[in-house]
């Protein structure tokens, strides 16, 4: 179950970028701090929407789903193990990563079940609970039977890029050539409202730096 989270919305429009990491990288006998300590860097999940990322961690606000994981056992050797529960390590940890946004989590205890027809394209390093192992198995791996999963619906810089990259593949298209698609009830002045309305929602995403590419692509045009 995901949330949609967004931040200055335009005309009540609501934009999210997603994003997953599938499996979880969590390696076998490690705690949910450990595998979040790995990561205060970067973070482990990826892009799926169509854009490039970016490499400055930031967004405005997002919502988070970790399952197939609990918080286990272990010393305090760091903020996040001493949280006392998975809710709050997760909760913690976006706010390192992510200072000043809004965050919103949850954890489930249910992992992502992958047994047939699910596809058959895990890794050897998968143990069958779809933990990581720290070396290849000497004997031939088990079916990965389920995975913990990550997700986040974040609303952030990247969906500028996004939405620009939309708006320019569009206003290049000839309308002219697509006669039937106004004979079908769009008006043309209506087309241009709506493409110029694409493009000022992507400028409601921008940072500094996303507005100082803006003028470049804006002047290039």
């Amino acid at each position: 179950v995901l949330q949609t989270v967004t931040c200055h919305p335009v005309s009540n429009s609501q934009v999210a970028a997603a994003w997953a990491s599938v499996p979880f990288p969590a390696v076998r006998g490690h705690s949910l701090p450990d595998a979040l300590h790995a990561y205060q860097q970067d973070v482990p999940w990826k892009l799926l929407s169509s854009c490039r990322e970016h490499k400055v961690s930031c967004c405005f606000a997002q919502s988070v789903v970790l399952r197939g994981i609990c918080k286990e056992r272990t010393q305090p050797t760091s903020p996040l193990h001493a949280c006392e529960t998975a809710e709050q390590i997760l909760q913690r940890y976006l706010h390192t990563v992510f200072p000043g946004a809004f965050s919103t989590s949850h954890v489930l205890e249910q992992p992502c079940i992958t047994l047939p027809p699910f596809p058959r394209f895990f890794s050897p390093l998968l143990t069958r609970q779809g933990f990581l192992l720290d070396k290849p198995p000497s004997y031939s791996a088990a079916a990965v039977e389920s995975i913990p999963v990550l997700t986040s619906l974040q609303s952030s810089p990247v969906l500028h890029t996004l939405l620009y990259s939309l708006y320019k593949d569009v206003q290049k298209l000839d309308t002219r050539r697509w006669a039937s698609f106004f004979s079908a009830g769009v008006e043309q002045d209506d087309f241009h409202e709506a493409l110029q309305a694409l493009r000022t929602l992507s400028q409601c995403y921008e940072t500094g730096f996303e507005a100082d590419k803006s003028e470049d692509e804006t002047d290039s045009d």
